[in-house]
């Protein structure tokens, strides 16, 4: 082999070690840009799912900061709605004390309430208590309420049943006023038997407490009627 042919021969060694080096360098710069172009595309996917839970999330804030200012606005009118009603249902009350303080010297109202409260103790014997103000128009009705009693028992059952009333010597306290405080009451009787072990409040305040909360559902239709 002459110089000649051995240097094309190197020449072509080299040219394909170049060829061979090229072809793998450009493989690698491949393989480099689709590495880089999968690395970019899963770092914007990160991002763009950051930012969307991101956003999902102050959303969510929004929305809960919204309902829970919602939920107290509704409470906070359903509150002052109610004490407006409770106010108005106390007034009513009030209106009505000064016009059921005059009952308590009616000796046919008092007749009732004792009479009343004898038909649920079915005693011999009862006390009658009562304000110190009203001692001689409860003495004097205790008389028809023992026969009024003893007709209602004998009407009803056909048995003859009678009661012996006394009047207490302790007294139920008197009537409120302006600037006092502690017990009042604005009248009627409270019916002992048993040594007072058993009591039937018949006052004209539990009469009254008893009448407003059963008549509460038709005052407030009367007065809040689209409530």
């Amino acid at each position: 082999m002459d110089s000649k042919e051995a240097q094309s021969q190197i020449a072509q060694m080299i040219s394909f070690i170049a060829s061979e080096a090229s072809d793998k360098a450009n493989e690698i710069q491949k393989k480099g840009e689709e590495e880089f172009s999968i690395e970019v595309h899963r770092l914007i996917t990160e991002q763009k799912e950051k930012m969307r839970q991101g956003y999902e999330k102050k959303v969510k804030q929004i929305e809960t900061q919204y309902a829970i200012a919602k939920s107290m606005a509704i409470n906070k009118q359903r509150l002052e709605k109610i004490k407006a009603r409770q106010e108005v249902m106390s007034k009513v009350e009030n209106d009505v004390r000064p016009k059921l303080t005059a009952q308590a010297q009616d000796q046919g109202f008092i007749t009732k309430l004792i009479v009343q409260g004898l038909l649920m103790l079915l005693e011999e014997k009862v006390t009658v208590r009562c304000r110190q103000a009203d001692t001689r128009a409860v003495q004097a009705c205790l008389g028809k309420a023992q026969s009024d009693y003893a007709a209602l028992i004998k009407a009803e059952t056909g048995a003859t049943k009678a009661v012996t009333l006394v009047l207490d010597s302790t007294f139920l306290p008197e009537a409120p006023a302006p600037g006092k405080t502690g017990p009042s009451c604005l009248g009627g009787v409270m019916l002992l038997c048993q040594d007072g072990k058993i009591s039937i409040d018949n006052t004209i305040d539990v009469r009254l407490k008893l009448v407003m909360e059963q008549a509460k559902p038709a005052i407030r239709g009367l007065l809040f009627p689209s409530a």
